[in-house]
């Protein structure tokens, strides 16, 4: 909120409604359109964004406890992007799983394919609404009905990950619904 007010222009920011626990260190410096290591890790990068970063942070305790190594980086800016943070991680882990509290399309996991599929290009799969119109409810309750939780993750990180080890369809984004 600091940094967008010394902005000068039209900014967007963005609050939800989730309660999620204060986990990010108050001596972490935020910069807009700089990506922050949340968690590294070698098999597949999760970026995510707004409350969907710290299920991302539990998802990849669950899925290093299943023998994945599993970098998050918090993408709390989607324009401008952090085009070298992403593809320096991308480049290293070859795997991406996107989080979003987001319309599938036209969000941080368009972004992130639009980067790599010019780039780099990777196996991506997206976790995000589908093409819908969101419902009232208590924010866990919607989470899990729109797919966005731990579970979600993890199931896309799991495809995303069986993906890259089949080389021949290694170039396909696909949706984990």
């Amino acid at each position: 909120t600091l940094a967008v007010a010394e902005m000068d222009g039209a900014e967007y920011l963005r609050f939800g409604r989730p309660k999620v626990p204060n986990f990010i260190p108050v001596d972490t410096p935020f910069e807009i359109g700089k990506a922050v290591m949340m968690n590294p890790g070698s098999d597949v990068t999760i970026f995510a964004t707004g409350h969907l970063l710290y299920t991302a942070l539990q998802a990849a305790e669950k899925l290093e406890e299943k023998g994945v190594s599993a970098e998050v980086i918090n993408l709390h800016t989607i324009k401008p992007l952090d085009e070298e943070a992403i593809l320096e991680s991308v480049q290293k882990t070859k795997a991406v799983v996107t989080a979003e509290e987001h319309q599938r399309n036209g969000g941080l996991g368009d972004a992130i394919a639009q980067l790599t599929a010019t780039k780099f290009p990777v196996p991506i799969e997206m976790v995000a609404v589908d093409d819908v119109f969101g419902e009232s409810g208590k924010p866990n309750e919607l989470l899990k009905k729109y797919k966005l939780d731990v579970p979600d993750i993890i199931s896309a990180t799991e495809l995303v990950i069986d993906r890259k080890s089949h080389k021949s369809n290694n170039y396909l984004i696909s949706s984990a619904s």
